[in-house]
C-alpha cells in the first residue's frame, strides 16, 4: 500500500539522508529452486551442515557469510529482499554481463579486457549482446547469443528455451514479483498481457483523448476499480494511525479517524467532515469528490499523477474488447527464438536504459520451474498455462540454476550451499557455503570471535572505529579483518529551488545563477569538515551531483575535473593549494560577495545593505534533522549562516522535526533550499530529475523540485537517452552536470560508503575479489575463493 505521500514519497523518492546510514543497498533481481539436492543431506556428514567451524577442517570447512534475516523467496522470479536476491545470485547466472562500474560487457562469451582503477580485469559471462538501433523504423534490437556448454548445478544444458521461458514468466499478465520487464516497449508485449491486438492502439494519447468523453460504463469503471477501493483502503489504514509517534502531530490535530481521513483526501476546502455525523457519509462525500479524477487521486495517493494511468488503460482495453473489438493475441512478437543458443528482442525506439532489464534476469531452467510437456515455441506454449504461474511459484523457497552453488537447504536461518560442479567458470575451491542470519550488532563480532568469515556491516563511523581497534595496526584491513568499502549507489546534497531563490523573475539569468552561486560558494566550502566529523572515513565529498557509483561520474583524474563551487565570479580559482582551512572560509565569503555584487546586491564596507529586485537578503533551507541536528549536513548549514551573517546575509536553518514538512514545501514548489539525498540506478538517466517536463506542477514527474528549466540541458538529457554510444553519453552527462552546476541549484556533499569485510585469518586475502565495487560484488568471483 502507498499510504500517504507526504510520509513514504519522502522516503521512497528523496532517500533522504537521515536514512543514509542503512546497511549496503541491494540489488532487486529473483533466484532458482534444486529439491535435488535435498536428498543428499543425509549422506553428507552433520558437521557441513553445522555453523560451528571448530567441528570442521581441511576443504570441508565451510565459508560462512553473516546475513540479515532472510525471506526465504529464493526465486529468480520473486526474491523481494537484498538478502534473498543473494541466494539468487550465488545458485544463478545473469544473462547480462556487466563490469565494475555497471558498463555492459557485449562480448562475455569471448571475454572482453576493461580497465579499472589502473588496473586490466577479464570479463566473461554466458552471451553476447548486440544492439541495432534501426531509426528509419524506429525499432531496436537486441541479438543475444549464449553459450552451448552452460550446464544448470543438475546437469541439464542451458538453451534458448529457458531464457524464452523466463521471460514468459515475467510477462505474464499473473505476474507480481518484482521485475518490471512487461513496462519495456517490447513488440507485441502490451497486446500479449492483454490478450488482445487492441491494447498497442490505448496510448496515452489516445487514453487522453477517452478521457475527454469517457462512456458512463468507463466512468463506473474506474469509480468501482480505482477510486472507491483506495479510498476505503486509505481510511482503514488512517485509522491504523491512532497511537504511532511517528503521526502524532497528525493524530493530535484530528483525534476522530473521519475528520483526519478528510484532512489527507479531501479536496473540498468548505467541506467539514467534523460536523458529519455518520463515518461512511464522509467516505462517499469524499468519493464523490473525486469522480472519475484518478489522476488526482493519483498524486494525493502516491505523489505520482501518473500511478494510476495502467489500470485506466486495462479498463479501456476491456471496454474495447467486450465491444467485439480485436482479436487474441498467443505470443510476443517482440521475443523471438532465432536457434537453441539466439534470442531476439525487438522494441519500439530506443531507450539506453532497456539493455538492463532485458539482460538483467537470471536464466531459470524450463524443466525445472516450468513442466516441460507444457512448452512448444512453435504452437505458443510456453511452460506453464497462461495466467497461472502456479508451478513456477512452487518452487520459490528452493532455488535452482546454473550458479557457482547449488541450494541444499535453509534450516535453523542458516542457507546451506554447495559449490556446483558443473558451473562454467570452474567447480568454486570452497566445497560449502553457509549464509548465516546474524543481527547488525553481532556482524563486526562475529568476525572478531570466528563464527563468521564474510559479511557486511553498516557503513558509519562508529563500525569503521570498531574494526580499526580489532585490527593491531589500528587500520580498516589488518591482521584480524580486512574492510573492503564500496559508494552507496546514491548521494546526499543541498538543493536550492531556481524559481524560489532568483533575481527578479528569470530564474535562468546570469544575476539569479550568480546569487544561488553566492550561496552556494559558502556551503560548499564547509563540506569536508561536517562530512568527516559525522561519518569519518565512512563518507567522502562530492563535487559533481550524481552518485560516485556510475560510469557517467567525472573522476578526479579526469582533466576537466573541478572542486564544486571553487571560482570566482571572474571565473578565477578561489583557493590555492596551501591554504589553510580559515584561509578557504575567508577566501569563499570574499568571493561570495563578488557574486551577490554581481547579482545586483548593494554592498558597502564589505556588507550587503540591499538586494536587487525579486531577491531577498534572507533566505531559508530546510532540514529534516529532528531538531537536533541529526543530519550529516546540519554543521554545514550552521557554519555557513555563521559566516554569511557576518556579510549581513541572513541564512535560516530550519530544523525539521516533522519531516513531513519538507515534503510538502516541495511539492508545492515553495521551499528555497533544502537537504536530502538521492537515490540512483545504474543507468545514469537524468530526465526524471532535471529535464524541465519535469519541473513540480507541469504534469510530468514532479522530480525537478530545483526548477531548472534549460533548453540546452533538455536536448542533452534527451540525446543521451537515446544514444547507445557510452562514450558519447558520458560527455553529454558531463556537459549537463556542468550545466547543472552553472545554474547552482544542487550543491553536492557527500558519498557515503557500505562495506564487506572478511576475516584476515581465515579467508585467503589473495583470493578476495579485488576492487569490488557496488556493481560488483564480493561474490562475484567466490569460485576463486580460498580459505586457510
Amino acid at each position: 500500500m502507498k499510504k500517504m505521500r507526504k510520509i513514504i514519497s519522502l522516503l521512497l523518492v528523496l532517500a533522504m539522508a537521515l536514512m543514509a546510514l542503512s546497511a549496503c543497498g541491494k540489488k532487486e533481481k529473483g533466484s532458482s529452486v534444486d529439491n535435488k539436492t535435498e536428498t543428499q543431506d543425509s549422506s553428507k556428514d552433520e558437521s557441513k551442515d553445522s555453523t560451528d567451524k571448530t567441528d570442521t577442517s581441511g576443504n570441508e570447512t565451510p565459508l560462512v557469510v553473516g546475513y540479515l534475516p532472510f525471506s526465504e523467496k529464493f526465486s529468480p522470479f520473486f526474491a523481494d529482499s537484498g538478502y534473498d536476491q543473494d541466494v539468487v545470485e550465488l545458485t544463478g547466472v545473469q544473462l547480462m554481463t556487466t563490469d565494475r562500474t555497471g558498463g555492459i560487457v557485449y562480448n562475455a562469451i569471448e571475454g572482453e579486457t576493461i580497465p579499472y582503477n589502473g588496473k586490466d580485469y577479464t570479463y566473461y559471462g554466458i552471451a553476447n549482446f548486440k544492439v541495432n538501433y534501426d531509426k528509419e523504423k524506429d525499432i531496436t534490437t537486441y541479438d543475444i547469443k549464449i553459450r552451448d556448454d552452460v550446464k544448470f548445478s543438475d546437469g541439464h544444458v542451458m538453451d534458448a528455451d529457458d531464457i524464452i521461458f523466463t521471460y514468459y514468466v515475467l510477462s505474464d499478465p499473473s505476474y507480481d514479483g518484482s521485475s518490471t520487464l512487461y513496462s519495456i516497449p517490447i513488440i507485441g508485449m502490451q497486446n500479449y498481457r492483454a490478450n488482445s491486438t487492441v491494447a498497442d492502439m490505448v496510448t496515452d494519447e489516445y487514453v487522453a483523448e477517452v478521457m475527454k468523453n469517457p462512456s458512463e460504463e468507463l466512468k463506473q469503471a474506474i469509480v468501482d476499480n480505482i477510486i472507491r477501493p483506495t479510498l476505503e483502503e486509505e481510511y482503514e489504514w488512517v485509522g491504523s494511525l491512532y497511537g504511532n509517534d511517528q503521526y502524532k502531530s497528525y493524530t493530535d490535530k484530528y483525534p476522530v479517524q473521519k475528520d483526519l481521513f478528510a484532512y489527507f483526501y479531501n479536496l473540498d476546502d468548505n467541506y467539514d467532515a467534523s460536523k458529519v455525523s455518520d463515518e461512511k457519509q464522509v467516505i462517499e462525500d469524499i468519493i464523490a469528490q473525486y469522480g472519475t479524477d484518478y489522476k488526482t487521486l493519483a498524486d494525493t495517493y502516491a505523489g505520482d499523477a501518473t500511478y494510476f494511468d495502467s489500470k485506466v488503460k486495462d479498463l479501456i482495453i476491456e471496454e474495447l474488447k467486450a465491444t467485439g473489438q480485436g482479436e487474441d493475441v498467443y505470443k510476443i512478437d517482440g521475443i523471438e527464438k532465432i536457434s537453441n543458443t539466439e534470442i531476439r528482442v525487438t522494441t519500439k525506439g530506443y531507450d539506453a536504459t532497456a539493455i538492463y532489464k532485458i539482460g538483467g534476469i537470471i536464466v531459470a531452467p524450463l524443466h525445472y520451474y516450468g513442466d516441460e510437456s507444457q512448452y512448444d515455441y512453435e504452437n505458443n506454449k510456453f511452460g506453464f498455462p497462461r495466467g497461472d504461474l502456479s508451478i513456477v511459484k512452487s518452487k520459490t523457497t528452493k532455488p535452482l540454476g546454473a550458479g557457482p552453488y547449488k541450494f541444499v537447504k535453509y534450516e535453523n536461518k542458516v542457507v546451506f550451499l554447495e559449490a556446483n560442479e558443473h558451473y562454467y567458470k570452474g567447480a568454486p575451491k570452497i566445497k560449502y557455503v553457509q549464509l548465516k542470519e546474524t543481527s547488525e550488532a553481532d556482524k563486526v563480532t562475529g568476525i572478531e570471535q570466528g563464527t563468521l568469515d564474510i559479511t557486511d556491516p553498516t557503513g558509519k563511523k562508529e563500525v569503521f572505529e570498531q574494526i580499526a581497534k580489532i585490527n593491531s595496526n589500528g587500520e580498516l584491513s589488518g591482521d584480524k579483518i580486512i574492510t573492503s568499502s564500496v559508494d552507496n549507489l546514491g548521494y546526499g546534497y543541498i538543493g536550492i529551488n531556481a524559481d524560489a531563490v532568483r533575481v527578479g523573475d528569470d530564474s535562468a539569468s546570469e544575476a539569479s545563477k550568480n546569487l544561488r552561486k553566492a550561496i552556494a560558494t559558502v556551503l560548499s566550502v564547509y563540506r569536508d569538515v561536517a562530512i568527516d566529523t559525522y561519518y569519518g572515513d565512512a563518507a567522502t565529498v562530492i563535487n559533481y551531483p550524481i552518485s560516485n557509483t556510475s560510469w557517467a561520474a567525472p573522476q578526479k583524474s579526469d582533466p576537466d575535473y573541478e572542486i564544486a563551487f571553487s571560482r570566482d565570479v571572474n571565473g578565477n580559482p578561489i583557493y590555492t593549494p596551501d591554504m589553510s582551512s580559515e584561509d578557504k572560509y575567508a577566501a569563499a565569503l570574499q568571493a561570495a560577495l563578488g557574486y551577490f555584487e554581481a547579482a545586483g546586491y548593494t554592498v558597502q564596507d564589505g556588507k550587503l545593505v540591499a538586494a536587487p529586485a525579486g531577491a531577498k537578503l534572507e533566505y531559508e533551507v530546510l532540514i529534516p534533522g529532528d531538531g537536533e541536528g541529526n543530519h550529516p549536513s546540519f554543521a554545514i548549514l550552521t557554519d555557513a549562516s555563521a559566516a554569511l551573517k557576518t556579510i549581513g546575509f541572513t541564512l535560516t536553518v530550519n530544523d525539521l522535526t516533522d519531516s513531513n514538512i519538507l515534503w510538502d514545501r516541495l511539492d508545492a514548489g515553495t521551499q528555497e533550499m533544502w537537504c536530502a539525498a538521492w537515490g540512483a540506478t545504474i543507468d545514469p538517466d537524468m530526465y526524471q530529475v532535471y529535464h524541465s517536463t519535469n519541473i513540480v506542477g507541469l504534469g510530468g514527474t514532479d522530480s525537478n523540485h530545483y526548477h531548472i528549466a534549460d533548453p540546452d540541458l533538455d536536448t542533452l538529457i534527451m540525446e543521451a537517452r537515446k544514444s547507445d554510444d557510452q562514450s558519447y553519453r558520458k560527455s553529454a552527462y558531463k556537459q549537463c552536470l556542468d550545466i547543472i552546476l552553472d545554474w547552482a541549484v544542487e550543491i553536492p556533499v557527500y558519498q557515503r560508503q557500505n562495506c564487506v569485510i572478511f576475516s584476515a585469518e581465515r579467508v585467503n586475502p589473495d583470493t578476495i575479489t579485488p576492487d569490488i565495487t557496488t556493481f560488483y560484488e564480493w561474490y562475484y568471483e567466490i569460485e576463486k575463493f580460498e580459505l586457510r
